[in-house]
């Protein structure tokens, strides 16, 4: 029983963590939320420069305000088909946990969509789908309006790797 007891105030605790407020955005016809503290500007699209040699997710680096920042395709990231990019496609520019410290990527969504209240009890733990499935990216399931978006924790989206060699 004391077990038990633990184990439910362990996954309050968790979810009362992951409760704030959150920027939601879609990529193709699924809501994602990433916390509000992790982001620095939302921008419309602008001309990316390709960088060789990158990943096909990595579309390039911009030029924002003096400061040379990269840009990944989330779409691409996430083994999604590309798409054009329209005049709702946007550059949000969030700041990534990395080895020397922290640095800021753009990420490219189909659309942003507003900035929720999300509460503790409206989150669930991702499912456990099969051991090849890595969900270490998701912090949990928001159930918002009778759907669910999906939270992402953007530190652990990108590899530490991959956040190196591309900054």
């Amino acid at each position: 029983m004391a077990e038990l007891a633990e184990t439910i105030n362990q996954a309050v605790q968790d979810a009362e963590g992951r409760e704030g407020k959150y920027l939601t955005f879609s990529l193709d016809d699924e809501e994602y939320g990433i916390g509000i503290l992790k982001i620095k500007e939302i921008i419309g699209m602008m001309p990316i420069t390709p960088v060789p040699q990158t990943p096909a997710h990595v579309k390039g680096v911009i030029n924002l305000r003096g400061k040379v920042i990269p840009v990944v395709d989330l779409r691409l990231k996430f083994g999604m088909d590309a798409m054009d990019y329209t005049e709702r496609t946007s550059i949000i520019v969030v700041e990534i946990a990395s080895t020397p410290g922290t640095v800021q990527i753009g990420i490219v969504v189909d659309s942003v969509s507003e900035v929720l209240t999300i509460k503790g009890d409206e989150i669930e733990d991702t499912p456990t789908f099969d051991s090849t499935f890595n969900n270490d990216y998701i912090l949990g399931m928001a159930k918002m309006d009778g759907g669910v978006k999906i939270l992402l924790d953007i530190d652990s989206v990108l590899s530490r790797q991959e956040v190196e060699h591309i900054c």
